[in-house]
């Protein structure tokens, strides 16, 4: 079992220098989330958590390879501003802060950067990554980390048959295996909420999504899911390494 750090942040200037020089770290996960609303039961934080911990022992497992940058907790939520509490970037603002932290990478001389992406509201930076790699000259690649699970594997795992959804039975059951804290069903009655959903495509779903997570979640379908992602983004960013 790596017990060694990974995690940018945690790092001393020591640590990285010391590895950089010894021509250790090859690549970086950036995991990129949101911080925004998650139905009535789970913490606004989850797309960043959950990103970070798929990131996180994917680079454990290409340890000394692989360091983890500091998550973008704040993304492109416009679609989720009705309700309070939630966070957003201008779409421009979200490009500019992902390109300037892969051209810090850079300049510190890593050349393989996989961001890990775990808010589908994020997903306009895939567009944007081929453009990156050719401003900065190195390797650029963007993935949702449910880009793990086929439609097949879905359907088996999930009642629902519904991945990744919004706070349903995926999102409940990974947090509820990877940081069970943020799952939070004390004080929660969704029909006394009186809840008024402005958006029209959504308001149908939200309920939906509610009762799949309270009905069907459990920490071991989530612990089975993050374990196949876990895998999947450290043979992405190993294909990466590799060339």
């Amino acid at each position: 079992m790596i017990t060694e750090e990974v995690r940018l942040w945690k790092l001393t200037r020591r640590h990285v220098r010391e590895r950089l020089e010894q021509g250790l770290i090859k690549g970086a996960i950036l995991p990129t989330g949101s911080t925004e609303q998650h139905n009535e039961h789970l913490a606004m934080e989850h797309d960043t958590a959950s990103a970070a911990h798929v990131a996180y022992q994917a680079a454990l497992q290409l340890y000394p390879q692989t360091v983890v940058a500091t998550p973008m907790a704040v993304g492109i939520s416009e679609h989720w501003m009705e309700f309070p509490g939630t966070l957003s970037l201008r779409p421009e603002t979200f490009f500019t802060v992902a390109y300037d932290i892969c051209e810090s990478l850079k300049r510190h001389g890593i050349e393989h950067i996989l961001i890990c992406n775990g808010h589908a509201g994020n997903g306009p930076l895939g567009n944007q990554v081929e453009e990156f790699s050719q401003k900065l000259g190195i390797d650029i690649q963007f993935a949702s980390y449910w880009a793990a699970y086929s439609k097949e594997l879905v359907d088996e795992l999930m009642e629902s048959k519904d991945c990744p959804a919004h706070a349903a039975e995926f999102e409940t059951s990974f947090a509820m295996a990877a940081f069970p804290e943020n799952v939070q069903w004390k004080g929660v009655d969704y029909e006394a909420a009186n809840l008024d959903i402005k958006s029209e495509s959504y308001a149908p779903r939200d309920p939906v999504y509610f009762r799949a997570g309270r009905d069907y979640a459990t920490p071991k379908k989530g612990r089975v899911m993050a374990d196949i992602a876990i895998d999947w983004v450290a043979n992405k960013m190993q294909e990466m390494m590799d060339g």
